[in-house]
């Protein structure tokens, strides 16, 4: 027996070594299976987002093609029936053609608020007595496919409404959902138009002071 002592420390070393090694297997395996599963979330996070960036590009893309389509596209700045309607009444028409507009896209309007004659525009420098011009800023709530359908709905209005601007970007906690930031300016004349001939080269809003005015751009 006494020849097998020397074997005791080995024996004992070898058997905390496995102990050890079995802890801290048991410590270390969880982790490495959390960080795998955490890796591979990240990996679908970053599939999931890369998809909806290209559905985004898409219609940014349409969007553009849409507006590059109808920028020579005839259009007239809506005039009122009657004279004497008051800017309520000519923001009134247009205003609720446009929210029509969004809800037959099925799209929400998480807040909306309008602006009369805004001094920077042409329009309101040298013909406020003629036309009245009014920016609707708008913060919406839409997926892809309706928020394109809407901006495509505003292009081929009969009417010319300009978009100022649009900003547009997935929601946080859905990126299949959109919020943008939508404003127009609204265009119309004080009074009833009257009949002009038509240009050939370009389309032209009734004179101001005599001369040719340009649709804005």
């Amino acid at each position: 027996m006494d020849k097998y002592k020397r074997y005791y420390g080995v024996i004992a070393f070898c058997v905390a070594l496995v102990i050890l090694v079995f802890g801290a297997y048991q410590l270390i395996f969880p982790k490495v299976t959390e960080l795998t599963s955490i890796k591979d979330e990240v990996a679908s996070k970053e599939k999931d987002l890369s998809e909806q960036q290209n559905k985004l590009a898409i219609v940014q893309k349409r969007i553009k093609q849409i507006k590059e389509s109808i920028t020579s596209s005839q259009k007239k700045i809506y005039s009122p029936v009657e004279s004497d309607l008051g800017n309520e009444t000519l923001f009134f028409t247009l205003y609720n053609d446009v929210i029509e507009m969004v809800h037959a896209n099925y799209v929400k309007i998480k807040s909306i608020d309008y602006k009369y004659n805004p001094e920077t525009d042409a329009f309101v420098k040298f013909g406020k007595d003629v036309y009245f011009v009014c920016d609707v800023n708008m913060e919406l709530v839409a997926n892809y496919v309706n928020l394109g359908k809407l901006i495509q709905d505003l292009y081929q209005y009969p009417y010319y409404i300009k978009i100022n601007e649009i900003e547009v970007k997935p929601y946080e906690k859905d990126k299949k959902i959109l919020i943008a930031n939508l404003s127009l300016r609204l265009y119309a004349h004080t009074a009833p138009e009257e009949e002009v001939p038509a240009s050939k080269d370009a389309l032209v809003a009734p004179a101001l002071n005599g001369a040719e005015t340009a649709l804005p751009q």
